[in-house]
C-alpha cells in the first residue's frame, strides 16, 4: 500500500448549479474512503451569467471574442469555489494535502483540442493556501484523447469495492447521467491487465435537453423526479423524427458536448409534452448505449450502477428500462453510495493520481496514443 493521502475534489457540472465538494482518503490506486460531502449552490445571477456565456461560446473563436467576460466569469467562479473549499475545512476540521479543482466547463471541442473549465487555480491555491491541481483535460486532448470521460479509473475502484463488499458478479457497468452520460465498463483486479481493458463511452445527453427545455418553458431550474414528462404525451411523430435525424457514432469513440444536441425538434410543444418527448429522446439514445456495451462485454448478466443527478429522474430510469425485457440496473446509492458525489470524489481521487505521475486516462477511455496522467500543479501561497 502506497501513501495515503486526504485529498478533496471539486465539481461543478454542465447543469451549472453549483459545486460538489468532496473529501476522500485514497493512495490513489486501490484504498479509498469517503470522509466528507456537501453541496453549494451558485446564486441565480451567477448561474444566469454561466447559461449566457456557455449559448454565446458556439465555436472555438467566440472564446476570443468573449475573453474578458470569460476571465472575469473565471474569477467569480473561482472566488465562489474558494469560499466553498474554505467552509468545508471549517466545518470538517479535515488537514489537506491537496485539492482536485475540475472547474466549471462552458465549452469542449475534443476535435480542436481545445476545452475550457472556468477556474483559476493559482487563484485558488493563494486563497486556500493549499496545493491545487486543475486542467485536468488538456493534456489528454494534446496527446490525441477526446479529454473526458476521466472518470473511468476511479469508477473502476468503486466497482471493485462494492463487488467484494455485496458479492456483486462482474461485469459492473457504471452510467453516470449528469449533463451528458456517459459509461464505464470495470473490470476486476483479479484480471492482471484490468486498466487495459477498463472502457469508456459518452453515449449521449443526459439532463441537458431535458434541463434546457424546463428552463426554457418555465420557471423551474429541472423536472423533479421527471413529473412533468410524467404529465406529458409522447409526440412519437416528433420522437422518431428527431432519432432518425440525430445519429451518435456507432463506436462511440467521441466525446460530447451540451452544443453536440439541441431542443429545436420540441418546439410548437407544450411544455408536458416537450418534457414527454424529449425525456424519451434521451431514454432512447441511453439505452442504445447500454445495448452497444452490452455487446461488448458478451454478457447477459450485466450489472449498472446509475449516479449522477439524472438518477433521481425516475420518470427518465423508467422509459430506460422500457426498452429491455431485464435490466439489472440501480441508483448507486442502493449500495450506500452518495450518487451526487460520485464525481467530486473522483477528482479528488484523480488529484492524487496526478499528483504522483500515475495515469489518469487511457487509450480504452479517451482514445488517445498511451496512458497518461494529466492536471496542473500549484501551490502559490
Amino acid at each position: 500500500m502506497g501513501k495515503i493521502y486526504i485529498s478533496m475534489g471539486l465539481m461543478s457540472g454542465t447543469s451549472l448549479d453549483g459545486v460538489d465538494v468532496s473529501i476522500i482518503k485514497s493512495d490513489g490506486k486501490r484504498e479509498f474512503s469517503p470522509i466528507f460531502d456537501r453541496y453549494f449552490e451558485y446564486d441565480k445571477e451567477l448561474i444566469k451569467r454561466l447559461l449566457e456565456i456557455r449559448q454565446k461560446l458556439t465555436n472555438s473563436e467566440a472564446l476570443n471574442d468573449h475573453s474578458q467576460e470569460v476571465k472575469d466569469l473565471e474569477r467569480e467562479v473561482t472566488l465562489f469555489h474558494a469560499k466553498a473549499v474554505n467552509e468545508t475545512l471549517k466545518i470538517s476540521k479535515s488537514d489537506l494535502d491537496l485539492i482536485g479543482f475540475h472547474g466549471q466547463t462552458i465549452f469542449h471541442d475534443s476535435k480542436k483540442r481545445i476545452t475550457k473549465q472556468l477556474g483559476d487555480g493559482n487563484l485558488l491555491s493563494q486563497l486556500t493556501k493549499k496545493k491545487v491541481i486543475y486542467n485536468f483535460r488538456q493534456n489528454d486532448l494534446d496527446n490525441g484523447g477526446q479529454g473526458a470521460p476521466l472518470t473511468p479509473i476511479f469508477h473502476n475502484v468503486l466497482a471493485n469495492i462494492l463487488s467484494e463488499k455485496y458479492k456483486i458478479d462482474f461485469p459492473i457497468n457504471i452510467l453516470n447521467i449528469g449533463g451528458i452520460a456517459n459509461v464505464t465498463t470495470t473490470v476486476d483486479w483479479k484480471n492482471l491487465w484490468h486498466s487495459q481493458n477498463i472502457y469508456a463511452y459518452d453515449i449521449g445527453p443526459g439532463n441537458c435537453l431535458i434541463d434546457e427545455w424546463i428552463r426554457k418553458n418555465s420557471k423551474e431550474k429541472y423536472d423533479k423526479e421527471g413529473l412533468i414528462a410524467k404529465s406529458g404525451k409522447i409526440d412519437k411523430l416528433i420522437l422518431n423524427q428527431a432519432l432518425d435525424n440525430f445519429k451518435i457514432e456507432s463506436n462511440y469513440v467521441k466525446s460530447l458536448d451540451i452544443n453536440d444536441f439541441d431542443i429545436f425538434f420540441a418546439k410548437g410543444l407544450s411544455l408536458e409534452n416537450g418534457a414527454a418527448t424529449i425525456t424519451d429522446f434521451t431514454a432512447r439514445l441511453i439505452a442504445d448505449g447500454i445495448n452497444f456495451v452490452n455487446k461488448i462485454t458478451n454478457s447477459n448478466k450485466n450489472k449498472w450502477m446509475i449516479c449522477g443527478g439524472g438518477r433521481k429522474n425516475k420518470v427518465l430510469l423508467e422509459r430506460i428500462r422500457n426498452n429491455f425485457e431485464n435490466l439489472d440496473f440501480d441508483p448507486i446509492d442502493k449500495y450506500k453510495v452518495k450518487g451526487d458525489f460520485v464525481e467530486s470524489q473522483a477528482f479528488a481521487f484523480l488529484a492524487i493520481r496526478s499528483l504522483q505521475g500515475m495515469p489518469i486516462s487511457f487509450p480504452t477511455t479517451t482514445r488517445n496514443n498511451k496512458f497518461l496522467t494529466g492536471g496542473v500543479l500549484i501551490e502559490n501561497f
